[in-house]
């Protein structure tokens, strides 16, 4: 049987923690930035932690 391969897409948009959490970044903090408030940028530049309902899914697209 063939070792399982890291799905490159996942790789790139989640990290994991030391703790075993996964981090994912916020949508809406990439361009358009004139407008939103400081406050507003500052949230959604941050990491944030992903939904227990997503993580077995995605710990699974991440195992190498």
């Amino acid at each position: 049987m063939p070792k399982t391969k890291t799905h490159r897409g996942a790789a790139k948009r989640f990290s994991i923690t030391r703790n075993g959490k996964i981090r994912r970044r916020r949508a809406f903090g990439n361009h358009i930035l004139e407008k939103k408030s400081s406050t507003r940028k500052r949230r959604v530049t941050s990491m944030d932690e992903v939904a227990p309902a997503d993580a077995k899914r995605i710990r699974k697209m991440l195992k190498a």
